[in-house]
């Protein structure tokens, strides 16, 4: 299981790339911590989730 924003997912196995086309993210619009890291996007297709991995994703928000 990967934990996600505080909630336990079974997707070892995929990209976050593919997590967060899946989830519906703009990739243009978050940024994603993985274990503590955050994670350039450049590396989000070659990144795998693997058990016990612990991500936060963050979306900005415009306004003002």
């Amino acid at each position: 299981m990967v934990k996600i924003n505080g909630e336990y997912l079974d997707i070892a196995g995929k990209t976050v790339a593919e997590y967060v086309h899946d989830a519906g993210y703009d990739t243009q619009r978050i940024a994603v911590e993985r274990n503590g890291k955050i994670l350039p996007r450049a590396q989000f297709s070659e990144t795998v989730l693997t058990e016990n991995d612990s991500v936060e994703v963050v979306s900005f928000v415009g306004g003002g």
